[in-house]
């Protein structure tokens, strides 16, 4: 199993903190799936995790999470980890 991803960025804004791991601007596509959603949430309810996928490449990467704010810049980065690790574990 690979290490999960280094943070990239943190911020916070709207309703949202973003823990970024990866540079949006890498991928072609970028979504919200469905799949993901379950062990997000089983870590930060009502959380989000969004992949990329780079041109000419089948797989997805995780390029970041969303978490509610009101959770703070700390515990997100915490808790944007455990998803990640759950997912890739």
């Amino acid at each position: 199993m690979a290490d999960s991803p280094d943070i990239n960025t943190v911020e916070t804004e709207d309703n949202y903190t973003h823990v970024r791991f990866r540079d949006p601007d890498r991928y072609d596509e970028i979504r919200t799936p469905d799949w993901a959603e379950q062990p997000a949430r089983s870590v930060s309810e009502g959380s989000e995790v969004r992949t990329g996928k780079l041109e000419g490449e089948d797989d997805w990467e995780i390029t970041s999470v969303l978490l509610d704010k009101h959770v703070g810049e700390e515990t997100a980065k915490n808790q944007a980890r455990e998803i990640v690790d759950k997912i890739e574990s």
